[in-house]
């Protein structure tokens, strides 16, 4: 059984550390040292494991943030599991104890960039936790070296999960969704995982109208409230959001 724990010792976040090279593949001057994991935990932020017995498999790591308005929230900046460990649900549990710590601390907002390419990510974040989406950051982080990102400009949603919300409620709960007709949809190929590996010119052509759909959706005060997916395709249903 995953037990799940902050991070405190330098030993378990050095091995964060390495689950974030195995999965990102990172070169050494792009990766999240050991020392900000602990820095993270002690200025409000959060660093906490998935263990498989005394074995770390997983980790995510947020940092605190303000908002103009001085709105406390959390910024998830890294959630990573090993491979082996991927699809059994440990990403959505890591998920939740960000959710409880924060809601114990009167945090009623954590937010991420999560890249519209991933479909798998997008599900999960959507349909399974809840987040809306209402903007669209062009190539956040720039070309970084990660295998993941396939020297592909790092496009970014930035969900927002307003962690006591109705809608998040129902969600967790798994209460039966009335979906009501989206007033947009903006779809993207199954097929893009292998296009970032084979076809990188065709990739690069599907981002570049995502970069230019989901901007104007916003602009007409559209929201992403939900995702379908099916073996040809995933697709970002937007609607009004005040």
């Amino acid at each position: 059984m995953i037990q799940y724990r902050v991070l405190t010792a330098v030993q378990e976040v050095e091995t964060a550390v390495e689950i974030q090279r195995s999965v990102w593949g990172f070169a050494d001057v792009e990766i999240v040292p050991s020392r900000l994991f602990l820095l993270a935990v002690k200025i409000g932020g959060q660093a906490i494991g998935a263990f498989d017995g005394s074995r770390m498999v997983g980790f995510c790591l947020s940092i605190p943030g303000l908002k103009r308005d001085g709105t406390m929230y959390l910024h998830s900046h890294m959630l990573g599991v090993l491979e082996a460990y991927r699809n059994h649900g440990v990403g959505r549990r890591l998920k939740l104890e960000q959710r409880k710590d924060a809601l114990s601390r009167g945090i009623g907002l954590i937010e991420w960039t999560f890249d519209p390419l991933e479909l798998k990510n997008a599900f999960l974040n959507i349909e399974r936790l809840g987040v809306i989406v209402r903007r669209y950051v062009p190539n956040q982080y720039g070309v970084t070296t990660s295998k993941l990102h396939g020297g592909m400009p790092t496009d970014r949603c930035v969900a927002e999960w307003i962690l006591d919300s109705p809608r998040t409620l129902a969600i967790l709960d798994g209460a039966p969704r009335q979906r009501e007709l989206p007033a947009a949809r903006i779809e993207v190929p199954t097929a893009i995982q292998a296009m970032r590996r084979e076809d990188v010119a065709g990739a690069l052509k599907i981002q570049t109208a995502l970069s230019q759909q989901f901007p104007d959706c916003f602009a007409r005060g559209l929201a992403v409230t939900g995702f379908e997916r099916s073996e040809e395709k995933g697709t970002y249903l937007l609607s009004p959001w005040e």
